[in-house]
């Protein structure tokens, strides 16, 4: 079957399909979109049943809905579980967008909107190259079940429970997602590893009201600096993370993980042009590779208190708070480093401040052999389309469920992603190259055929 004729041929429904979806702005972390999110399930439940998909099922949960569909006709074949996400991220700061987040905006070949990239638009490639194999032949080459969810960027909490109970409904000899990154245009990559996640809030208390800084300062603990004392201890002059035990489980670098990561051939120099940077940060004695693929991290996302308004009030705030996550990598337990970070803090912090600690996301790190056939096979479908085998390299973002679908289901998880590292993932101005929207049609439908 000629499939790159057919996607040339419906390229434009297919991009005005993936448009209505995205405008939908389903951002699970926001109860006010609780709506949208429904309305973005309910249209993905139409675009499986158009597809030929089969039992297309919505299954509520205590936060937002799964959806569930199958194709079983392939006897003796293997069975594909293919997950994704239709959640997005909030779209703020919104000026810094150059079009609406949620108004669909082609410009240079590249479709930008929240969700473009992360996961709608890479998820939108599995169900229009399952539509394609049905309209074309008929049937499908292997056995296809899907499981996609509202809450992966809300660490996935309700899926857990779901996975748990529907294990035979669910039971597959690979999952497979798409919701990762190539090196680059024209560089494949197949992901054979994720960092864990966790994360938490802290919050720190001083007097019990805001003070004059005429008559108190210097006298009284202010929330702010005590606050910054204490994330200030987290990290050595040398970039390792303070924490007493949190490096436990996680395994050194081998000279041949080494050679394997910079295979990539990643240019720092280039990065710092491209982000304003004069310098790089992170861990002595590792590449910048390194660093964010397979060491782990303890990073401050937000910090707030006292007064932000414009012009001067001087006050002493006698409250301020923080964000914090961790990426983990190895054996790195994720309540194991949310204790550990506790009982630091509880010991650093300043004199005459009170701390609240509220535990929050936890996922595990994961990991997979590049020589398991599968991804070989998975490669094998890149290099056909994109002239070019992928590298394998560790990605340094989470996508929790992911540990979880390969301990719970005994199966390979196969990521291949047909994003880019420069296409603004949860950040203003999201997009993704419809370069890669076209090849990765192709190369999941060669995936699916070789296996």
């Amino acid at each position: 079957m000629d499939y790159q004729a057919y996607f040339e041929q419906h390229r434009v429904e297919h991009l005005n399909e993936l448009k209505e979806w995205i405008s939908i702005p389903s951002v699970s972390a926001l109860s006010e979109h609780k709506e949208d999110m429904n309305r973005a399930a309910n249209w993905l439940v139409d675009a499986l049943r158009r597809a030929g998909l089969e039992n297309v099922e919505i299954h509520q949960t205590a936060g937002h809905p799964i959806v569930y569909a199958d194709y079983m006709h392939a006897p003796g074949k293997p069975t594909v579980l293919v997950y994704g996400h239709y959640d997005v991220q909030p779209v703020d700061p919104l000026h810094l967008w150059e079009t609406p987040p949620f108004e669909p905006t082609i410009r240079d070949n590249k479709l930008y909107a929240r969700g473009a990239t992360d996961d709608k638009g890479q998820l939108f490639l599995h169900i229009k190259a399952l539509e394609a194999i049905l309209k074309q032949e008929g049937t499908l080459p292997v056995n296809v079940k899907v499981c996609i969810e509202g809450e992966e960027e809300i660490t996935s909490a309700n899926l857990y429970p779901f996975l748990e109970k529907n294990k035979d409904k669910l039971a597959t000899d690979a999952v497979l997602i798409s919701d990762t990154e190539l090196l680059g245009p024209g560089k494949p990559a197949i992901c054979t590893g994720l960092r864990g996640l966790c994360s938490l809030d802290v919050s720190v208390h001083t007097a019990n009201t805001d003070l004059h800084s005429g008559t108190y300062g210097g006298g009284v603990p202010n929330a702010l600096h005590a606050l910054v004392s204490l994330l200030a201890s987290f990290h050595d002059d040398q970039g390792r993370i303070a924490v007493d035990g949190f490096y436990d489980g996680v395994p050194e670098l081998t000279a041949e993980m080494r050679e394997e990561l910079a295979k990539k051939g990643f240019d720092e120099e280039q990065l710092k042009q491209r982000l304003g940077l004069d310098a790089l940060y992170g861990e002595e004695g590792y590449s910048f590779v390194e660093r964010v693929g397979v060491r782990p991290t303890l990073e401050m996302n937000g910090m707030y208190g006292g007064f932000q308004g414009e012009g001067t009030k001087t006050v002493i705030p006698c409250e301020a708070h923080a964000k914090i996550t961790c990426r983990l990598v190895g054996q790195q337990d994720p309540q194991d480093i949310l204790d550990k970070i506790e009982r630091h803090i509880r010991s650093y912090t300043p004199a005459g401040a009170k701390v609240t600690v509220v535990q929050r996301e936890k996922g595990n790190p994961f990991t997979i052999d590049p020589q398991t056939p599968l991804l070989q096979t998975a490669a094998d479908a890149y290099e056909q389309v994109y002239g070019v085998r992928p590298v394998f390299t560790k990605d340094g973002g989470s996508i929790p469920i992911v540990e979880a679908f390969a301990r719970e289901l005994s199966a390979p998880v196969v990521l291949m992603g047909f994003g880019l590292p420069t296409e603004n993932l949860h950040a203003p101005n999201e997009h993704f190259h419809l370069e890669n929207f076209d090849k990765g049609l192709l190369t999941i439908v060669e995936f699916l055929k070789r296996i």
